[in-house]
């Protein structure tokens, strides 16, 4: 009998992530296949299918009301974006989703979902997508990596980087080197 592969847990024991904060995320296809486009003159240019990943990472926000999407870029075999989760809505800051839903039906709440759980839904919904365009081999990489945003300061760090990211592509971990 083979040994059991377990994998190393990639987020913080413990952590709550449905709550209010910003997430980093990095999505990677699966073997990191290019299959989004490519970088030219330091400047990634999308091909279809980095469309349908664009428009997929912004339904994140129309369908969430408590998604709120910062910086993002799609690039040749991954993607990296910023997420905030936040349940309060209105211009009542203590107007919250929960509150407000539970105001209009005593027995419904809405449920925030976690990071994981929207970055699941992301990946669904565009890789059925991308399967429709024809791109039937397209997978994702199994699941994602994550950074919890702490302050402001590492807040426009991840900024500088995400939109910097196709400048970096010549060194990028992600690529794969001829």
């Amino acid at each position: 009998m083979g040994k059991l592969h377990h994998r190393k847990p990639n987020r913080l024991k413990g952590y709550d992530y449905s709550q209010q904060g910003y997430y980093f995320v990095t999505i990677c296809t699966h073997n990191r296949i290019e299959y989004f486009g490519g970088i030219k003159n330091d400047s990634m240019v999308i091909n279809k299918y980095g469309l349908i990943v664009r428009q997929q990472w912004k339904w994140l926000e129309n369908h969430f009301k408590y998604v709120h999407l910062d910086e993002f870029i799609i690039m040749p075999n991954h993607m990296h974006g910023i997420v905030e989760i936040n349940p309060y809505v209105g211009t009542n800051r203590d107007l919250s989703l929960l509150r407000q839903q539970k105001h209009n039906d005593e027995k419904s709440t809405i449920k925030i979902k976690s990071l994981s759980e929207l970055i699941g839904a992301f990946k669904t919904t565009s890789s059925k997508q991308i399967h429709l365009e024809g791109l039937l081999e397209f997978k994702w990489q199994r699941s994602f990596y994550e950074h919890i945003v702490r302050n402001e300061k590492s807040l426009e760090k991840i900024r500088w980087y995400i939109k910097n990211n196709p400048l970096l592509w010549k060194r990028d971990r992600n690529r794969d080197h001829e």
